[in-house]
């Protein structure tokens, strides 16, 4: 198993050597979007960019993006995009 991690609010943060809330109000003021919509919205270009190259499962997409359960993966796949991983690659 990947013992890679989502990227978190805190994580970035002290990444950039600045505070959550400062991270937080930059990306809200320069952008409209929260630091965690930051965050969702990398995750699922990472995942189109796999679904859409490669044959490693949708399962193996989700662990190597941090996921520790699949089902978690999916479910904010489809919020952001309105297709469903599998349907995703298919349109291929």
């Amino acid at each position: 198993m990947v013992s890679k991690a989502l990227p978190t609010v805190q994580y970035l943060a002290e990444s950039l050597h600045v505070s959550q809330s400062y991270l937080s109000s930059l990306l809200k003021i320069l952008t409209g979007q929260s630091t965690q919509q930051h965050i969702h919205n990398k995750l699922i270009e990472k995942a189109k960019e796999k679904l859409s190259t490669t044959n490693i499962s949708v399962s193996e997409i989700a662990y190597q993006l941090g996921f520790e359960h699949p089902q978690s993966f999916s479910k904010l796949f489809k919020q952001k995009t309105n297709l469903t991983p599998s349907a995703f690659r298919a349109s291929f």
